[in-house]
């Protein structure tokens, strides 16, 4: 395929609304995916702003306690955390009951749920023995990479 039609298609893929272009021209194939990078980084670029202008302000002892009230509240015990992306299901299917509860006792190994990815169900198991002390998702909700799901004390 010429360059110019290749820098044209690119082009028209970032102008317009569509993620994913595909062309097959004779034996050749391009395929062309959008990907979100530009939306994080615009929101990790916009998030120092304020951060910035509240430590330019002067430090009061007024302030100092309050400080630890807008803290996010410490979760005691062990985080089973997101191993990729993908959108979680507490069951291996809408009819079935979930993999777990909270205060149901694990063991190391077991299923606690599903994270679909790219059509591909992945397992998570539990990498502590303990109790579910907290599920922190929602069936069918999307998750990041790195994200906590479960508290296991």
């Amino acid at each position: 395929m010429d360059l110019r039609k290749l820098k044209t298609l690119i082009d028209l893929v970032a102008e317009s609304g569509i993620a994913e272009l595909e062309v097959t021209e004779g034996d050749g194939k391009v395929r062309i995916v959008k990907t979100q990078q530009a939306t994080a980084a615009t929101t990790y670029v916009a998030a120092p702003a304020p951060v910035a202008a509240a430590s330019a302000a002067p430090v009061t002892p007024a302030a100092t306690p309050a400080a630890p009230v807008a803290a996010e509240p410490v979760v005691s015990g062990h985080i089973v955390k997101a191993p990729m992306v993908g959108t979680f299901y507490r069951a291996p299917n809408p009819n079935s009951p979930p993999f777990v509860e909270v205060g149901a006792s694990v063991k190391e190994g077991q299923s606690l749920c599903i994270i679909e990815a790219m059509k591909l169900l992945n397992e998570i198991e539990a990498d502590k023995t303990g109790v579910i002390k907290e599920i922190l998702v929602e069936n069918g909700e999307p998750v990041e990479f790195g994200q906590p799901l479960f508290v296991i004390a």
